[in-house]
């Protein structure tokens, strides 16, 4: 089993930034990649960033590309986001999942954080 919390989430001036924390702990030897998706009221949760485990590989929704960069401490067993820019429409839940292959469902979830973003 792995279990994640995240961390780092709260109330931002739009323009502004937060970094979001993603402790994995557990089977963290059994992880191959680990995204961030969000969830915001009345909509559907959408993917947002993802990692391999050894960070070779990144990629990013569309309408976060250029703004958030995701990266990862394997030492701390520990994935960020940093959330640069902030719109309001980037308030949401944000949940941290893990996979343990490249072909896998996100099997793994944290509890979620929530950002906020005023206008």
């Amino acid at each position: 089993q792995v279990q994640l919390v995240e961390s780092g989430g709260g109330l931002v001036q739009a323009g502004g930034s937060l970094r979001l924390s993603c402790a994995a702990s557990g089977r963290t030897f059994s992880i191959y990649g680990v995204g961030w998706f969000r969830q915001a009221p009345g909509k559907e949760r959408e993917f947002v960033a993802a990692i391999s485990w050894s960070g070779a590989s990144t990629n990013y929704a569309d309408s976060v590309k250029g703004r958030f960069t995701i990266s990862r401490d394997n030492a701390k067993n520990t994935v960020f986001l940093q959330m640069n820019s902030l719109k309001p429409e980037d308030t949401a839940v944000y949940y941290c999942a893990a996979k343990t292959t490249v072909l896998s469902k996100y099997d793994y979830w944290g509890p979620g954080t929530q950002v906020t973003v005023s206008s």
